[in-house]
């Protein structure tokens, strides 16, 4: 009963940084869901829980493909690209550790995301800001 409790404010206080939080503090919110995601993913594989690690495995990989495809290639560039590459390839690998039931695949993806939620996380507020000015101006100007 009390972990229903827990789990209920836990999906408030998520709900209320969401709503809160700019598109670089989303995008950290989901870097560390998938990293999250992936570490319940391998408690299951060691568990043999294979209906958990096919949950926890697939919600890891619905959003490494949201985070693909909300990439702006047109303004990314070739960092855009690359990065759509290697989430592609990421969501690929755990397609792979499904089927394989693959602690090594799994963590071979954490290896992949950890550097990238790392260089996310040293963006300077006067590059966020120019983005965000960007991105604006960008929507005025197709409106």
């Amino acid at each position: 009963m009390a972990l229903k409790g827990i789990n209920a404010y836990k999906k408030g206080n998520l709900k209320q940084d969401i709503s809160q939080a700019d598109p670089h503090k989303l995008t950290l919110m989901l870097m560390q869901g998938t990293l999250d995601k992936l570490a319940y993913t391998k408690g299951c594989i060691e568990r043999k829980d294979f209906a958990g690690k096919s949950e926890h495995i697939s919600r890891a990989t619905a959003i490494l493909m949201n985070l693909r495809d909300t990439l702006d290639l047109e303004a990314g560039g070739d960092v855009a690209d690359n990065l759509f590459s290697l989430y592609d390839y990421m969501v690929q690998r755990l397609v792979d550790a499904n089927v394989q039931n693959s602690l090594k695949i799994v963590d071979e993806v954490i290896t992949l995301l950890l550097p990238i939620k790392a260089a996310w996380t040293q963006i300077p507020e006067s590059a966020k800001q120019e983005a965000y000015e960007m991105q604006r101006q960008k929507r005025q100007a197709t409106v």
